[in-house]
């Protein structure tokens, strides 16, 4: 299985690639903040903690540019209430 979180900087989106299948993570950055919009994971691969890969990813991947996050997509705020040593991320 990959590992690598990818950011499609074009389509506005993080991959993870798994199995010949890709779940994305789609967003918009704007003033230092990035907002997830959606997530979506292909039937093939739910079920197997592959959405909660990518989400983690992104969000190392936030911090590691310095962003704060607005999670309007309902799975990365759930993510994100059930890991709070990423609750600083938050826009507040």
């Amino acid at each position: 299985m990959g590992d690598t979180v990818r950011d499609n900087t074009e389509q506005h989106r993080f991959e993870l690639d798994v199995e010949g299948h890709v779940a994305v993570s789609y967003y918009k950055v704007a003033n230092g903040v990035i907002t997830f919009m959606h997530t979506e994971v292909p039937k093939e691969l739910e079920g197997r903690g592959i959405g909660s890969r990518l989400v983690r990813g992104e969000l190392e991947i936030a911090r590691a540019r310095g962003l704060k996050v607005v999670a309007k997509c309902p799975f990365v705020a759930a993510y994100i209430a059930k890991h709070p040593e990423f609750a600083d991320l938050l826009e507040r």
